[in-house]
């Protein structure tokens, strides 16, 4: 059942026994930085809470794509841009833990959270569920008589790889997840292969999932009717389809789809470390969990949050997604997409 807003005033204002101020002794304003896809969906509303129980304000910063937002943390780490850091997910992850910029902090809600999500380290803690997939247009193939592709295969057709933007993995996490899931797919003597095809076949590059959807994306005017996005895509464009309608424009095509993981961390160097804490308790708990499916369009991990409706009837959940282990990832990742650059690079 979802929890009335009061109740959770009243539990937060309860928990919180010292929070933390600033020279004034005033509670301070949070600096969040994120990637410009969750500063997009923040409203008025979306901390309200949180700082109605704490006083602590919350100033979201956003700073591009997740791989964008990861190097510029790193190489602020000394003098940190915020306090709190959101939307890492466990293809960078390794990067950030490597370079020292979380303080650890077990949350609040981690008996909601399923443990395979979790760190030992609590150096991060989940916030949500993504699957990157392949979305495409379904009036641009209505009207160019064509069958979708269904499978990874099918793309490496020039016809179908002409049709298809992608991000770059080196500055976008949907493009690294998309790389990794066609290297799960055809192994390390393959996937280059693939990937040669789809440059021959004049796959085109963006350096951001939002360059990529709202800029290539035919449904936004763009050229390209395949995008690599998000498998929950379709419902956010029910809810903001102009005429209104009840049927999701978009498909997801669920082979070659990679789930990701994205977190939160308090950000080593931070003046706030315990109201930094305290943020991240509240994006754990069930008030703004049951605010990410349709505000970023993206699963909750509090598996006491409830979805809408909308978000329920059209997201597309993947039957075989894949996950690489952080560790693999960080062992392999700066390798990959170095021989990435190298093959799309190629006259």
């Amino acid at each position: 059942m979802r929890q009335p807003l009061r109740i959770l005033v009243t539990a937060l204002t309860l928990a919180i026994v010292v929070v933390s101020c600033d020279v004034s002794g005033e509670p301070p304003t949070l600096r969040l930085i994120a990637h410009d896809s969750f500063k997009e969906g923040v409203t008025d509303d979306t901390f309200a809470a949180f700082t109605e129980a704490t006083g602590i304000g919350v100033e979201v910063i956003a700073a591009g794509d997740a791989g964008v937002m990861v190097n510029q943390s790193i190489l602020s780490k000394d003098n940190p841009l915020a306090d709190v850091l959101f939307g890492i997910d466990d293809t960078f992850l390794s990067r950030a833990i490597d370079a020292g910029i979380f303080l650890p902090h077990e949350a609040a809600a981690i008996g909601s959270i399923d443990p395979g999500l979790l760190r030992d380290d609590n150096l991060v803690s989940p916030i949500d569920i993504g699957d990157v997939c392949i979305n495409y247009d379904k009036a641009w193939f209505d009207e160019a008589g064509m069958t979708v592709p269904v499978s990874l295969d099918e793309l490496r057709d020039p016809q179908v790889a002409s049709l298809l933007v992608v991000e770059h993995p080196a500055t976008s996490s949907p493009g690294l997840a998309f790389l990794l899931a066609t290297i799960d797919r055809y192994g390390e003597d393959g996937w280059a292969g693939f990937w040669a095809d789809l440059r021959r076949g004049g796959v085109e590059v963006s350096s951001s999932w939002s360059a990529a959807y709202r800029g290539s994306f035919t449904r936004y005017e763009g050229e390209r009717p395949l995008v690599v996005s998000y498998a929950s895509s379709p419902p956010a464009e029910v809810m903001f389809a102009d005429p209104p309608t009840s049927i999701a424009p978009t498909g997801v095509i669920t082979d070659g789809c990679y789930r990701q993981v994205e977190y939160a961390g308090v950000l080593a160097g931070t003046d706030h470390p315990e109201a930094a804490g305290e943020l991240i308790d509240y994006m754990l708990s069930v008030e703004f969990q049951e605010q990410v499916p349709e505000s970023w369009f993206v699963f909750p991990v509090n598996q006491e949050a409830e979805l809408p409706p909308v978000f329920a009837t059209h997201a597309v959940l993947p039957p075989e997604p894949t996950r690489f282990d952080p560790d693999h990832i960080a062992a392999n990742r700066d390798r990959w997409i170095d021989e990435w650059i190298e093959v799309m690079e190629q006259p």
